[in-house]
């Protein structure tokens, strides 16, 4: 579910810092997979995330959403579930595809897959989903044969915006009720 939080520029150290933080709070043993420029960042593919995304294990979720919630840290952090990322889901096997970035005493920390974190942001496109796609394939030396066969198995749910329009449309098709602009 995403937060309402301000979107800042964060860099690796300070997304360790943070997770040292909840770690301290947990009390329970859960996965993280950072997704997007969280995951890119981490994996050293650019400096800076401008907000933390991640996807965890359904059973990891309420423990991350306790701790994120107890503890004041300013930050937008979005967290979805089994390899959900915005409007897109990978295949289960997300997580072991997943590359280990660091291991706190509660906090296992991973980051997508560079190929997953591509057909990821296909699914957006937006002008800086764009740029990633682009550093992600020059930087991991990504073939267009990887991105094609993993978005194979990628399902994608259409936006919420999306539905909206499909919704004016057919209102105007089935009942003549003009469609707002």
């Amino acid at each position: 579910m995403p937060s309402n939080k301000v979107e800042t520029k964060l860099n690796k150290n300070e997304l360790f810092d943070l997770l040292k933080i909840f770690d301290e709070e947990a009390e329970k043993s859960m996965r993280l997979v950072a997704v997007g420029g969280t995951a890119m960042t981490l994996l050293d593919l650019k400096p800076s995330t401008r907000d933390i995304d991640f996807t965890v294990p359904s059973d990891d979720k309420s423990e991350f959403d306790r701790i994120r919630n107890t503890i004041p840290h300013g930050y937008k952090i979005d967290v979805w579930t089994n390899g959900g990322i915005f409007c897109v889901t990978l295949p289960p096997d997300y997580l072991d595809r997943s590359r280990d970035i660091a291991s706190y005493k509660y906090i296992q920390l991973k980051a997508l897959h560079p190929v997953d974190i591509v057909v990821s942001k296909i699914a957006r496109m937006e002008p800086h989903d764009i740029e990633d796609i682009r550093e992600c394939i020059k930087k991991c030396g990504i073939s267009m044969d990887e991105v094609r066969t993993r978005a194979a198995t990628v399902t994608f749910a259409p936006r919420q915006e999306d539905y909206q329009y499909q919704v004016r449309i057919a209102l105007e098709m089935f009942f003549g009720e003009p469609k707002s602009k």
